[in-house]
């Protein structure tokens, strides 16, 4: 396997096909994953850089919202078309289609905004939480699991991840809350490309958003027969951070009913700074949920 962090630049650095209809035509690689699947947080953070390649580079962006249509496939690389949608003063718009096989997998919408002053004012980033040089890593929770998932999580990813107050990987330890907190960084350091590290984090937010569901009813992602996937993601950028430093996502799950769970999320820097929010609801369905935790 190529380096994670590598694989993670090479994935957000798309060629410009030249190619021109209505719309701006990119084409991205697809990253290995073990069960055939694209992740979807590699098509959003490509369909992101797609639409930041229209758009003026004192624009930046401030809220995505996408959906994800069909699975994509590992072994196909993605073509991105943008539509420049409207460009006013101090706003732009644009959608982003991603497209294999002449079938879209994921539609996205983002706005970006001229930088300047205004009001101010942030919720506080808990204080009562472990440092992360004090959690283990995956890959030292996971190096002994012989699996192509655990190893994948373990060693491949270009992220660090430190759950608090445990990881949901092979059992959910402690009392069945529908919420967490995760720590996490890229796991060398990235270039000084602000727009590359709004698309990282958009990346990064996608893994795992979705486990205080799983938590909430005592699910582990061992689980024989579990499917989750996600649906739909939505993120807002509130202030600048780089992801090649420690960030702490803080997560919670509101409500699950009917194969569905929807899961909202806060990240802060070190500072305490919120950096960005997040919410995405995705199907979530286990083999027999009568037997899953109630609390």
């Amino acid at each position: 396997m190529p380096n994670p962090l590598e694989s993670l630049l090479e994935a957000l650095t798309l060629s410009d096909t030249g190619a021109r209809t209505s719309e701006d035509i990119f084409t991205g690689p697809s990253q290995w994953m073990p069960m055939g699947r694209v992740f979807g947080g590699q098509v959003l953070a490509q369909s992101l850089m797609a639409a930041m390649r229209t758009v003026a580079p004192d624009r930046i962006v401030h809220s995505m919202h996408g959906y994800f249509l069909r699975p994509g496939d590992v072994n196909l690389p993605i073509t991105f078309s943008v539509d420049r949608i409207h460009d006013g003063r101090s706003f732009g718009t644009r959608r982003t289609q991603a497209y294999q096989n002449g079938q879209p997998i994921l539609s996205m919408i983002a706005s970006f905004q001229d930088g300047g002053p205004g009001l101010e004012h942030q919720v506080e980033m808990p204080s009562d939480l472990p440092d992360p040089e004090s959690l283990p890593s995956a890959a030292e929770l996971l190096a002994s699991v012989k699996h192509p998932v655990a190893r994948s999580w373990a060693s491949e990813r270009p992220f660090d991840m430190r759950h608090i107050p445990s990881p949901i990987y092979l059992g959910v330890e402690g009392e069945h809350v529908a919420h967490q907190a995760v720590w996490l960084k890229a796991i060398g350091q990235l270039p000084d490309d602000e727009n590359l590290h709004r698309a990282a984090l958009a990346y990064a937010s996608d893994y795992s958003i979705l486990e205080p569901i799983l938590r909430r009813h005592g699910v582990p992602w061992a689980t024989p027969g579990i499917k989750v996937a996600s649906l739909d993601h939505a993120m807002w950028w509130h202030r600048f951070s780089r992801v090649d430093e420690w960030l702490l996502y803080v997560q919670e799950s509101p409500s699950a009913s009917g194969g569905r769970g929807l899961s909202q999320g806060r990240i802060f820097n070190r500072d305490g700074m919120l950096v960005a929010s997040v919410a995405q609801e995705g199907m979530v369905r286990v083999p027999d949920p009568s037997r899953a935790s109630r609390g």
